[in-house]
C-alpha cells in the first residue's frame, strides 16, 4: 500500500502495523477538507489491506491535531466535504480493525474526537484533549457528542462538553481514557508496542472481539449517530456556527444569538 500525500504521512511498521500522520504542523495539524480526504483514503486502503491488522494516529510536531481548521469555516469554505467518514475522514469511519490514538501533544476539538473514536489511547504527559465547540458557537458532532458519554463517566463528559475545559493526560489515564502516559518521546514507541501485541493476535479473533465489544454500547452506534447527525443539521442552519469561528479568526469575544 503506497500513496503518495499531501497533508498525510504514512507508513508500514514491519508487515502488519500502519501509521498513519497528522501533516499540517504550520496549521497545529488543524483538519481541513482536503486532510480529510486524504486520511479517509488512508482508511479504505488500510481497511482493505490484508496484511495491516492495526492502526496508529499521531501527529507531526507539538500539537496533536488542533480540530476543524476555523479559518476555512470562517472563509466559508465547506469543512464538511467530504463528510465520508465523519470528521477527518476518520469517527464515523466503519472500522474493523482497531487503532490506537498516539498522542504526542494537545488534541482540541476534533483531535480529542479522534482520540476518542480511536480503540487504544496512549498519551503524552504533558498532552491534554479539550471539546472547545461550545465556546465557538459550535457542537462537538464529530463524535464528541457520542462518544464521550461512552468514554467516559458522565460528570467528567460532560465536564468536556459544558465547558470546553482540557482534561489532562493524568485525569484521562485516572478515568479510563488513556492506556499509558509516557514522555513525549516515548509516545509512538508505546503506540507500537500494543501495536505488536496486537498484531500478534489472531486477525480474525480481534476483528470479532472488537465488533462484539462495541455491539454492547447501550444504544446501537448508528442510532447514536443519527441523533449526532440531526442535532448536525440544526447547528448548521444557525447565525451561531458562522459566529464562532468569524470571532476566532478576528480574535475578539463572540456575540451569540441563540
Amino acid at each position: 500500500m503506497t500513496q503518495d500525500y499531501q497533508f498525510i504521512l504514512t507508513e508500514r511498521i514491519g508487515k502488519h502495523i500502519g501509521l498513519l500522520i497528522l501533516n499540517r504542523p504550520e496549521a497545529r495539524n488543524a483538519a481541513s477538507a482536503a486532510m480529510a480526504a486524504e486520511v479517509n483514503d488512508y482508511l479504505h486502503k488500510f481497511e482493505a489491506d490484508p496484511e495491516l491488522r492495526v492502526g496508529i494516529i499521531t501527529g507531526n510536531g507539538p500539537v496533536f491535531c488542533a480540530g476543524a481548521d476555523l479559518k476555512e469555516v470562517s472563509a466559508g469554505r465547506d469543512i464538511r466535504i467530504p463528510r465520508k467518514g465523519g470528521f477527518m475522514g476518520f469517527t464515523m469511519f466503519r472500522r474493523t480493525k482497531p487503532f490506537i490514538a498516539a498522542l504526542q501533544g494537545p488534541a482540541y476539538g476534533g483531535g480529542a474526537e479522534l482520540t476518542l473514536g480511536c480503540d487504544l489511547v496512549v498519551l503524552a504527559e504533558n498532552a491534554s484533549l479539550a471539546l472547545t465547540e461550545v465556546r465557538r458557537g459550535l457542537v462537538p458532532l464529530g463524535g464528541g457528542a457520542v462518544y464521550a458519554p461512552r468514554r467516559l463517566p458522565g460528570p467528567i463528559a460532560n465536564e468536556m462538553l459544558l465547558t470546553g475545559m482540557p482534561l489532562s493526560a493524568q485525569k484521562a489515564y485516572q478515568h479510563g481514557l488513556a492506556n499509558s502516559v509516557v514522555p513525549a518521546d516515548k509516545v509512538r514507541e508505546e503506540a507500537i508496542r500494543y501495536a505488536e501485541q496486537i498484531a500478534e493476535a489472531s486477525p480474525l479473533s480481534v476483528r470479532l472481539t472488537l465488533s462484539v465489544s462495541r455491539a454492547t454500547y447501550d444504544a446501537t452506534i448508528d442510532e447514536a449517530w443519527r441523533i449526532n447527525n440531526e442535532a448536525m443539521h440544526a447547528l448548521y442552519e444557525s447565525p451561531d456556527f458562522k459566529e464562532g469561528p468569524r470571532a476566532f479568526v478576528e480574535k475578539r469575544k463572540p456575540v451569540w444569538s441563540t
